[in-house]
């Protein structure tokens, strides 16, 4: 009998060139799907939810796959996580129905980006976060934020090389707020293009510098030319953060994802 299983993973995205298998074996699918064979002693082929990029992390990844010989759920976490390398962790495991899909069941996917602001680079958190050293006009980047909420052609932060059908992506949450020294950026949406997130934040970034106005960013949008845009932002500080699905899934809910500066 097959069983279908969902997996909830969180990794540190810095070691692999993202998730996506690799024929050099450097992705995070590659070392998974390696360890899943060992468990269940035969090639595992995964679906995720997100494929993150190079050097981006994910604090609850959402993967399926197929299992023909049923293991305990015990097997496929702390038995994987014992063949998996220390920067990948199996949070959990759900036996799912079998038209569960990691990728075309999510409603939504919601990515964080880390921003430190502040004069001095990181040291401890140094490919965890992003570093901004100018400082950051916050209003101006939640005023800016707001123009790209709504379902809009994102041509304008699509990375040349994606291979999406269509550019146009149902945005519904773009947010900043600021924790002392953190500046955190939130997006929600039905899916997301080949570096936008990335590129949404470079073109906050350059409105909260001052450098353009948050008018600038509904400009973007209409001209739907990234060359006109602002750089790709470091991946360092972006995680994905979460997947909404149906709760007839029945699958845990991601963890509040919040990296603050402890207070006394």
């Amino acid at each position: 009998m097959v069983q279908r299983i969902a997996l909830g993973l969180e990794y540190d995205g810095r070691a692999f060139c993202g998730w996506q298998t690799q024929p050099q074996g450097c992705s995070v699918q590659d070392r998974l799907e390696a360890a899943l064979a060992i468990i269940q002693g035969a090639p595992v082929r995964t679906v995720t939810a997100g494929r993150t990029d190079t050097g981006v992390h994910a604090a609850f990844q959402v993967v399926h796959f197929d299992c023909g010989e049923p293991r305990p759920l015990t097997a496929w976490v702390r038995g994987v996580n014992a063949h998996l390398p220390a920067d990948i962790s199996v949070l959990w495991a759900r036996e799912v129905a079998p038209d569960f899909d990691a990728r075309r069941s999510a409603l939504e996917r919601h990515y964080r980006y880390l921003l430190l602001n502040r004069d001095v680079r990181p040291a401890l958190l140094a490919g965890r976060v992003g570093w901004m050293h100018g400082k950051l006009d916050l209003e101006a980047m939640q005023a800016a934020a707001q123009a790209l909420v709504g379902v809009h052609d994102f041509t304008s932060f699509r990375a040349a090389e994606c291979q999406a059908k269509t550019p146009v992506r149902d945005l519904r949450r773009a947010e900043v707020q600021r924790h002392g020294e953190w500046v955190l950026f939130d997006f929600c949406a039905n899916a997301f293009l080949h570096h936008q997130v990335r590129n949404m934040v470079g073109a906050l970034v350059r409105v909260g510098l001052q450098r353009r106005p948050p008018e600038w960013i509904t400009e973007l949008l209409a001209l739907r030319d990234r060359s006109q845009a602002a750089a790709t932002f470091a991946p360092d500080g972006l995680y994905l953060a979460g997947v909404q699905y149906d709760p007839r899934h029945d699958l845990p809910p991601p963890a509040p994802f919040l990296l603050t500066p402890c207070t006394p």
